[in-house]
């Protein structure tokens, strides 16, 4: 088990006034299988009341709006985590059995269907249909299908953006931790194999030293169900362990994007984001 403070900074600069805002941030971690939250926190400036919920997928939510003119805004995220390693059920069904399983609860059925970040291009429904065909079921294939995907993908900060979508990606071959996650659902999801997106953080250094501060970034990753719940990172094509962290979970990335909102005020703004990771124990 490891113990991991994180410190999350977000926000806007703005190029003129802005008279009022209205946002949402999903950037606290919840209780949930692997990981339990010993302290979380919010701050915002400029100062604002908030209003905490739990939204349709789970995910905690920060609401809050800002009536007062202001050229800056910025929150802080901090919240220590304890995470261990989780669990990965043996437990699998067959194909036969996959679609009356998918369609028995809203929950997967949600899941199943695309959107239109993820829908794949031809060649990805092809190449899991392919792996498909040489696996015994829905389980062994989801994971070679994902790693698959994150063997084919090149990570590559730059070439893709917050609204660039799986078949962009793809195109390139190239693309962050939420495209190459896209690029995942996706095939999946054509083989009628519910998928959720998730987002959180991932510490990126095995072997750091407690106390040791690190720079990290806020992470994305899949889930599928076979039976169960399994969680793998295909972007570093490992499955998820004790430095990751969970936030939200979703259909894609629009779902548990971290901070959200609309504003009065000038056209440009400028977004800025730094994450830092220490582990504690």
């Amino acid at each position: 088990m490891k113990r991991l403070r994180i410190r999350h900074q977000t926000g806007f600069s703005y190029e003129g006034e802005v008279t009022a805002s209205y946002n949402e941030a999903r950037m606290l971690p919840a209780n949930s299988d692997g990981q339990f939250v010993l302290h979380s926190q919010l701050e915002i400036s400029p100062l604002s009341s908030q209003h905490g919920y739990v939204d349709y997928w789970g995910t905690r939510v920060s609401s809050f709006e800002i009536l007062t003119p202001h050229r800056d805004l910025s929150l802080t995220a901090t919240s220590l985590v304890e995470v261990r390693e989780r669990e990965h059920s043996a437990t699998g069904i067959s194909w036969e059995e996959l679609p009356e399983l998918a369609a028995s609860q809203v929950q997967y059925i949600e899941q199943t269907r695309q959107t239109t970040l993820t829908q794949p291009p031809d060649d990805v429904v092809e190449l899991a249909r392919r792996i498909a065909a040489e696996t015994s079921g829905p389980c062994e294939a989801a994971e070679a299908i994902a790693r698959a995907v994150g063997e084919s993908m090149e990570y590559m900060q730059g070439v893709t953006g917050v609204h660039s979508t799986a078949r962009e990606a793809w195109a390139e071959r190239k693309g962050v931790c939420q495209d190459i996650t896209h690029v995942a659902l996706g095939a999946l999801r054509s083989l009628g194999i519910p998928a959720r997106y998730v987002s959180g953080y991932l510490h990126p250094k095995p072997d750091a030293e407690v106390g040791e501060t690190v720079t990290g970034e806020s992470h994305a990753w899949i889930e599928w169900f076979c039976g169960d719940w399994h969680a793998w990172d295909p972007t570093n094509l490992i499955p998820i362990g004790d430095r990751h962290v969970l936030v939200g979970r979703g259909r894609d990335y629009k779902d548990v994007a971290p901070l959200r909102g609309v504003y009065a005020g000038p056209f440009r703004s400028d977004l800025f984001v730094r994450v830092e990771i220490t582990r504690e124990s």
